[in-house]
């Protein structure tokens, strides 16, 4: 009896290859579009690679999407910062699309390391996005309007208790999202 589970925890010592071999219960079967978080940091990329050999095996669309967290400033701020600094169209419409070229790099390079003799190709889209709510909320939403049917995360390394829980943004997207999601360590 093959059970959905809506987390999958799956340690880096575990090999892509058989990850491929065997197939995730899903109750559409194959996925057919995949949803990756990154962020640049090696979890994330990690999560990319694993994400990639998925959408390969499956013949999968795969977003990856960077949330970028924009944070309103000061209330004696006359104008809205980002990150810090002063933000106006211009300084945002630049942040963004270096986001969205960097996001690219990453997604490439995770590419690069996945070519094999194969070459299957894979539909590879990315976004970038200015969230005013919590990067789990983001992720989740897009995933829902995208119609994504599987959500992949990577997650740092923890030790001792704290190797029990989630992140936050993990942890909200586990809790909210309507597809399964699965964390890679």
């Amino acid at each position: 009896m093959n059970t959905l589970y809506e987390l999958e925890v799956f340690h880096k010592k575990v090999h892509q290859e058989e990850l491929v071999r065997n197939k995730l219960p899903h109750k559409k079967g194959k996925f057919s579009k995949i949803l990756v978080g990154i962020d640049g940091s090696q979890p994330s990329m990690d999560a990319a690679e694993y994400a990639l050999a998925m959408a390969k095996k499956d013949n999968a669309e795969l977003i990856a999407i960077h949330v970028l967290s924009a944070k309103s400033g000061y209330e004696h701020t006359p104008q809205p910062l980002l990150f810090g600094l002063p933000a106006t169209p211009s300084s945002v419409n630049d942040i963004v699309q270096t986001s969205k070229e960097e996001a690219q790099r990453w997604l490439n390079k995770v590419k690069e390391q996945q070519l094999d003799d194969e070459n299957i190709e894979v539909k590879l889209k990315s976004e970038v996005i200015l969230a005013s709510t919590p990067i789990a909320a983001e992720l989740v939403d897009y995933a829902q309007e995208e119609n994504v049917d599987l959500i992949v995360l990577g997650t740092k390394g923890r030790s001792g208790f704290k190797r029990l829980l989630l992140g936050s943004t993990a942890s909200g997207v586990v809790t909210h999202a309507h597809c399964p999601v699965m964390i890679v360590k």
